[in-house]
């Protein structure tokens, strides 16, 4: 065989060798692939940073070794988290030969969680959260207060500066960490200090006794002395600052849940027992709305697509209201039993779990895959609700009742939506003749425009490009679907229109397979009546096309309110800013105010609103289902004042999306 047949030279002809394969050494892997720790490196990835390191001084909450937290956010966006546990251990570790903190710092996997005795129950993003966050940070400082000694050790980009020093004495104990995210990883490093406050409270709750301080310091630039453990008392300073302590635990998250609206029963149900070697913690209400709202946690991990604790939980509250409602003839024997859905309709709903060895599916944990949970769960809650039940037996029947409710609604909605939604009436019918449809058939490249009224659509309709764009006007304000029922929403004409043109049905029917637009482009007036449409529709989207929203195929037009004529020279603004912008330092100008989409031609309408390369849209994402669920209750509720308030600021608010 000549040489120039040989492997090795194949290999090198080809360009893949030994040498093309890398090491990734330390911390290297996380700076490489942020968003396989963190989930992402957007926002939620930046906030994930400070869940990681809350969480190791929750577990020490949790294991009994801490009573208190402290979260602030500084100047300069640095976060710093301390408590008063028990504090890392700085004494040289026998596997790596440096100091145990630098090991948890440095170290993927490393930490107290995985054997021995230390957190029975923990949370923290696998072991890898310490380690993780100051391989995303450009600074971070560790300081550790045990055994009369102040103990610090500083990283840069995940690398430390020095060895850990002990450089005072102290009478304190704990820990405290303080970092700067990179900017090199993180789109936007700006913290959120709602997100912030609305997480922590949530741990509050489940974790009971625990004190937990949050403090806004950005406004103290060189006023901040963080030389103490915990020290909002020792501030002398206007702190914006809020402390989270619960006695209920998942009671009192319950009730915080249902605030503002009216409970079907007085008594909170709740139980804490241990089951399995794990323990359960559950709570719930019924109040008199149709939503379902279930949270749940392992290991105060909040588990969004829930997991084997939640079935069992789910498993065990239906066969209970089964049981008792036939063992007290609520329900006759020739009748069908409750369904899933019947008895969770109207429910609040908190399950909890703590347990030694947790299986999350996901690095970011949205769901726990433990079979042993769900038994544990079903045996707890399931046992102590049926007593719950036969104890109370007017909250008993109050909720029997609303379950009957919740069934004949149930029936009667799905013998009218089968019959709407039969062969020949959505799928046989041909397209509404308001609509009109773009040239191409592949969804891919089709958009359809939702207008508001015959003038905006007779604009829209010939100034759009026809192979892609299509139009479909809506007279007035469609249906408020926020408390009817489908039957009655699919009978209103503006809706159904909607329906049909999407092509892909509705509710559990919808098959985004089907759709036949990938962009669906909400185009409505910039004012309080457009922006009301625009809720109404974002209502309807987030209720009965959810998948539409979280394909990131819904987006809302963003025209100009402003045309600005200068010579031959015209120029548009989105607002009032950039109108004063524009016009700053120019003379002989003339300003047009738009009023609604009608009020231009096609041609404008075209060059803003509908050009791929001149427009902008604003994409629309439901990031948290339970906010946004409560939002839309908020929109579309008896509270007009409100509703009001809301419409008139946040009705067009999403995520900005240039295209």
């Amino acid at each position: 065989m000549s040489k120039g047949n040989t492997k090795e030279n194949k290999d090198k002809k080809n360009g893949y060798t030994a040498d093309d394969i890398y090491i990734l050494e330390g911390l290297e892997p996380v700076r490489k692939r942020p968003g396989m720790y963190i989930g992402s490196t957007g926002v939620d990835g930046l906030h994930h940073l400070v869940w990681e390191i809350f969480d190791n001084s929750r577990d020490e909450a949790m294991g009994g070794y801490a009573d208190e937290i402290e979260v602030a956010i500084l100047p300069g966006e640095r976060i710093r988290v301390a408590d008063n546990g028990r504090g890392i251990p700085v004494d040289i570790h026998k596997q790596t030969g440096v100091s145990a903190l630098e090991t948890v710092m440095t170290t993927l996997h490393a930490g107290g969680k995985f054997g021995g005795e230390s957190y029975k129950i923990a949370g923290g993003l696998h072991g890898v959260g310490a380690s993780v966050v100051n391989a995303l940070s450009t600074w971070l400082k560790a300081e550790v207060h045990q055994n009369g000694g102040k103990h610090v050790q500083e990283y840069e980009r995940g690398k430390p500066k020095a060895k850990v020093k002990k450089i005072a004495p102290s009478s304190f104990h704990g820990t405290v960490v303080i970092f700067e995210p990179d900017p090199q990883i993180f789109s936007e490093t700006k913290f959120n200090y709602q997100t912030i406050l609305n997480h922590l409270r949530q741990q509050a709750y489940l974790v009971k006794k625990l004190r937990i301080r949050v403090m806004d310091l950005r406004a103290y630039e060189g006023k901040i002395d963080d030389s103490k453990i915990l020290y909002l008392d020792s501030l002398k300073l206007p702190v914006d600052s809020y402390t989270f302590y619960f006695e209920g635990g998942l009671m009192s998250l319950v009730r915080y849940l249902n605030r503002g609206d009216k409970p079907m029963h007085d008594k909170v149900f709740y139980i804490e027992k241990e089951a399995e070697g794990i323990m359960v913690e559950a709570s719930l209400q019924y109040i008199e709305e149709i939503d379902i709202k279930e949270v749940s946690f392992a290991n105060n991990i909040k588990t969004p697509d829930g997991g084997m604790h939640l079935t069992g939980f789910r498993t065990a509250l239906t066969r209970s209201i089964n049981d008792y409602a036939r063992k007290n003839n609520l329900i006759k024997e020739s009748e069908d039993n409750f369904t899933g859905d019947d008895v969770r309709e109207g429910m609040t709903a908190v399950i909890s779990v703590k347990l030694r060895e947790p299986q999350f599916e996901g690095q970011t944990k949205a769901k726990l895959g433990n079979p042993e949970a769900r038994s544990a769960v079903e045996t707890v809650f399931g046992e102590s609700f049926v007593t719950f039940l036969e104890e109370n037996p007017e909250d008993a029947r109050a909720i029997v009742s609303k379950v009957i409710l919740a069934l004949k609604a149930r029936k009667a909605a799905k013998a009218a939506k089968e019959s709407i939604l039969r062969k020949g009436v959505l799928e046989g019918l041909t397209l509404p003749g308001k609509l009109a449809d773009c040239q191409t058939r592949d969804a891919s490249e089709s958009e359809l425009f939702i207008v508001e009224g015959d003038s905006a659509g007779g604009s829209s309709k010939q100034g759009r490009d026809r192979r892609t764009q299509a139009i479909l006007p809506l007279k007035g304000k469609i249906l408020n679907v926020e408390r009817t029922t489908i039957d009655k929403m699919l009978a209103f004409k503006e809706i159904k229109a909607l329906v049909i043109a999407l092509g892909a049905a509705i509710a559990e029917e919808f098959d985004i397979s089907k759709l036949r637009y990938h962009k669906i482009i909400i185009a409505t007036d910039a004012d309080v009546d457009g922006a009301h449409i625009t809720t109404l529709l974002l209502t309807l989207f987030f209720r009965y096309f959810s998948p539409v929203i979280e394909q990131g195929y819904l987006y809302i037009a963003q025209p100009p309110l402003y045309k600005i004529f200068k010579g031959k020279d015209i120029l548009y603004a989105f607002n009032d800013d950039e109108k004063e912008r524009l016009m700053k330092g120019k003379e002989n100008y003339t300003v047009q105010r738009y009023k609604g989409l009608g009020e231009m031609n096609p041609g404008e309408l075209w060059e803003t609103t509908m050009d791929p390369k001149n427009r902008t849209l604003k994409q629309v994402s439901i990031k948290d289902a339970e906010e946004a669920d409560k939002i839309f209750e908020v929109l579309m509720g008896d509270n007009v004042e409100s509703r009001r308030l809301f419409i008139e600021s946040h009705a067009k608010s999403a995520q900005n999306l240039d295209i």
